[in-house]
């Protein structure tokens, strides 16, 4: 069975007839993809770095993730108005620009003020050019093509963060983490006039009403709910401290009052329309879930790894390497077999292989070796570019040209509150299995203890991508492909 398209607009033939330079605009995206989201993980690795060289508390310190992910959460649901208001130029010479600021300002930076300014600017500049890649591969390349291209994204996207971490070990180890940031300016730098000689304005600038409203209730909305994940895993109080309950409250009522609002509006900021279309939703599903066992299980690795296996940082790193390497590696591969097969017979094989090796992961202890982790390690990653590329193209092809903006700006905001979700839910559970363990053992003092409860933890954290995985799964058995019929990408809304 397939999702049929019906024909194209005349704005989608005008878009089809025109002429991009392809090749320089994907290196220029892809150059600035991989270096925003390096820089939304390398940082984790030096905390512990970080804490001791600013004498700062560790309450303080998950400023510089939560900070950095509640503007992702605030600015990239505006991210489909920007787009309505600004050319593509601007937006990608602002983005870039606004990074090279915010890494220069960190880099520099001696105390923690100054580097939690950096941090910011940075998720100001990754929060506009996240949306904005994807809509540009959606505009330049055809639909039959799209595959391939946003797996070719997803292998830059999808490598970062696997490779940040050991990147980010042997620059503590060997300099300072100062260098991190300091690592990130000539690729931007590259990306950057690289784009300002090639990058083409794509988008249709309507200059719709600014509605001050919506964009208060989509800031508070959607970051009270990322700033509640956030600070329920890292604040002392855990899921019930009031802040985080206030959180949660005042985040749903502001989106469902948003929600409301959009649906009235001639012009919303967000486009509710895309709901109308069964495959995005679908797709919309499996990307937050995929993305939420991403970002759980690359949290808990290095810790796993640093007290649970006693490795350093840098070992850690090392040992997640060539999971991300295969990942990186598939990911275009998967868009091409997505562009030949449809994504069934990769999406459904992707949630299944997740889900078994998470049920081998929950048998993590202190005796594990190495090999079967990188091993599993590496099926893991395996599951995951089968299921994220696919389900992100398949999804938002079902959505016609203008609703690309608002397709794309939804994909890579639920992606910013699944990393919330999942870190959160991860710690928090770690942190309980750790405490059950000790409030049971004989020695808690005992330096074997420490290790053996922090693998019980682990293994409660992994539990929990498991469920996800398995959610995911039974999601995946109900997505079809969207038959596009005369190079358009509308389909049928679901009435």
């Amino acid at each position: 069975m397939e999702t049929t398209a019906s024909t194209a607009t005349p704005a989608a033939q005008a878009h089809a007839s025109t002429s991009y330079r392809v090749v320089p605009i994907m290196i220029a995206l892809c150059i600035a993809g991989f270096i925003g989201m390096f820089s939304e993980t390398a940082l984790n690795i030096a905390l512990s770095d970080l804490m001791e060289s600013l004498h700062i508390t560790a309450s303080t310190v998950q400023w510089l993730t939560t900070g950095y992910l509640l503007t992702l959460g605030v600015l990239v649901p505006v991210s489909s108005f920007l787009m309505q208001w600004f050319t593509t130029r601007q937006l990608f010479i602002f983005s870039l620009g606004i990074s090279i600021v915010g890494g220069v300002v960190a880099a520099l930076s001696s105390g923690f003020s100054l580097l939690l300014i950096g941090r910011i600017l940075q998720a100001v500049g990754i929060g506009i050019l996240l949306p904005l890649i994807f809509n540009t591969i959606l505009v330049i390349f055809p639909p039959e093509k799209r595959g391939q291209a946003l797996g070719t994204m997803g292998l830059v996207i999808m490598f970062a963060p696997a490779a940040g971490p050991t990147l980010a070990g042997l620059t503590i180890q060997y300099l300072s983490w100062n260098y991190i940031f300091w690592f990130t300016i000539p690729f931007l730098l590259i990306s950057l006039l690289v784009g300002v000689r090639y990058m083409q304005n794509i988008s249709t600038i309507t200059k719709p009403k600014i509605d001050v409203l919506s964009i208060l209730l989509s800031t508070i909305g959607f970051g009270g709910i990322v700033f509640g994940f956030s600070h329920a895993g890292e604040g002392d109080g855990g899921w019930t401290d009031p802040v985080v309950i206030g959180s949660f409250i005042i985040g749903a009522l502001a989106l469902l009052v948003f929600c409301l609002r959009q649906n009235k509006l001639r012009q919303p900021m967000l486009n509710l329309q895309v709901f109308q279309y069964p495959m995005f939703v679908v797709g919309l599903l499996m990307v937050f879930l995929c993305f939420n066992v991403i970002m759980s299980t690359m949290l808990i690795f290095p810790m796993y790894f640093q007290g649970g296996l006693a490795k350093t940082a840098m070992a850690a790193g090392l040992i997640l390497l060539p999971g991300g390497i295969v990942n990186g590696l598939l990911a275009p591969v998967m868009g091409i077999l997505y562009d030949k097969f449809g994504p069934r017979w990769l999406v459904i094989p992707g949630f299944l292989v997740m889900s078994i090796v998470l049920f081998m992961m929950t048998g993590f202890d202190t005796d594990t070796s190495i090999g079967l982790i990188i091993a599993l390690h590496i099926l893991l990653m395996i599951g995951i570019s089968m299921v994220m590329s696919p389900a992100q193209t398949n999804g938002l092809n079902q959505l016609p040209p203008h609703l690309h903006p608002d397709g794309t700006a939804f994909m890579n905001t639920l992606q910013q509150i699944s990393g919330a979700v999942g870190t959160a839910v991860a710690v928090s559970l770690m942190s309980g299995g750790i405490a059950d363990y000790m409030s049971a053992s004989s020695d808690p003092a005992a330096a074997s203890e420490s290790a053996h409860a922090m693998a019980f933890g682990s293994q409660h954290a992994f539990i929990f991508a498991l469920v996800v995985g398995i959610v995911g799964f039974v999601i995946s058995l109900f997505i079809r492909r969207v038959k596009v019929e005369g190079g358009s990408e509308r389909p049928k809304a679901m009435h």
